[in-house]
This record gives C-alpha cells, structure tokens and sequence, in this order.
C-alpha cells in the first residue's frame, strides 16, 4: 500500500489515512493537549506526508509517520506559545499605556482644579458649570436664577480672564 500510494495512487493514501488516524492522534494530542489544535495538526501531518512520501526510504513506516506528526506537534505548541507571549506582551503594553494616560489625565484634571481656585468666583462658577459639568447655558441660567444672556456675558468675560491671566504652558 505505501509503494503505491508513494507512486501516486490516491485510493492507497486514503487507506494509509485511514489506517494510521487513529494513532497518529495519539501521538499528538499529549504535546498539544487540545482537541481542536489535535485536529488540525492531524489534517496538516496528512498533507506533510504526502509531500515526503516520495523520500520515504521503506523502513519502519509507523516510526517515520510518527516522527513527522510528533514534530509537526511540537512545531504547533512552540507557535502557539510565542503567539500567546506576543500577546501577553502586548496586553502588558497597554496596559501601562492606560495606566500611564490615567494618571496624565487625572494630573491635567488636578491642575486646571487648581487654576480654577485662582479664578474670580462669579467667573469659576459659570466656567465651572459650562465645561466641567458640561450643562447648557439655559441649566446654568436656572441654577445660578439669572439670564441666558448673562451666562453668555460671563462665560465671554471668563474668557477674557484665563487668557489675560493664563498661559499654555501653565498646564503642562
């Protein structure tokens, strides 16, 4: 069966296939230890058979199947392992990206906090309202009981204030 399926003979690989699934498995499956990658890894020691058939020299076939399926196997789990250590390594790299823009961000919201106590009261009231809480000049109008018109006034005004009074590089 091996000579002809070596010669060609599609109906001698699939008995090869057939007879030897079973055990090829077996070897595999305790270096993958996975069901799924098992499987895979089976078809893929098919196909690698196929293509070194030719060099097969007619001694001890099941060792020679053996040995290609149980390095196909150990080939898989390497791959498998520097994937997953890539991606460790990735997530270990964005997570200190996220921590490290937390605390940026938490540094920056500090700063302007304290910038703000520098401000005019009537004028860090309606900034405060406006940008930080993010209301609606009619919202700040009722909480404050004064004119939509007088919310715009001041927050113009506030305006005029921090860029009098403030520079960029005051917050960085």
């Amino acid at each position: 069966m091996i000579e002809k399926a070596k010669a060609g003979n599609e109906q001698a690989f699939t008995f090869l296939i057939e007879t030897y699934k079973n055990y090829v498995y077996q070897v595999i499956y305790p270096v993958l230890r996975n069901e799924k990658d098992a499987e895979d890894a089976l078809q893929e020691v098919w196909m690698k058979l196929f293509d070194a058939l030719p060099q097969y020299t007619g001694q001890g076939f099941k060792t020679w199947l053996a040995r290609i399926a149980m390095n196909h196997a150990i080939d898989m789990r390497r791959k498998k392992q520097r994937l997953r250590e890539v991606v460790e390594e990735q997530l270990e790299t964005e997570k200190v990206e996220d921590t490290e823009k937390l605390l940026l961000k938490k540094e920056s919201k500090e700063v302007v906090h304290r910038r703000l106590q520098e401000m005019p009261e009537n004028y860090r009231d309606v900034i405060t309202a406006y940008y930080i809480r993010e209301k609606s000049y009619k919202e700040i109008a009722h909480e404050q009981n004064i004119e939509v018109k007088t919310v715009e006034t001041k927050l113009y005004r506030a305006r005029v204030w921090m860029k009098k009074h403030w520079r960029e590089e005051d917050f960085s």
